[in-house]
């Protein structure tokens, strides 16, 4: 899921998506470390949806697409994923 994320063209609105990739990565790191993510659905319930300081949501934006929420993003690329058998 990472890979089909990095090659995508979304970016997360306000802040750059290299920034943004390694902001969900740290998360994820310590989600795993602490035993806390057992599957995708958790990682983006608990970690790519919303700021764990904030509490506000965190946004995506495409290309010819109005902005949305990254739950929402993240859980359309996780379908596709796995409906693509990849």
């Amino acid at each position: 899921m990472r890979t089909r994320i990095a090659s995508s063209s979304a970016t997360a609105a306000g802040t750059g998506a290299a920034e943004a990739r390694s902001h969900l990565q740290r998360k994820y790191d310590y989600l795993q470390k602490k035993n806390l993510v057992a599957s995708s659905e958790q990682f983006i319930d608990r970690a790519a949806s919303q700021s764990s300081m904030s509490g506000k949501a965190y946004r995506v934006r495409c290309p010819g697409q109005t902005e949305q929420a990254s739950a929402s993003w993240f859980g359309e690329q996780l379908r596709r994923l796995r409906g693509s058998g990849k």
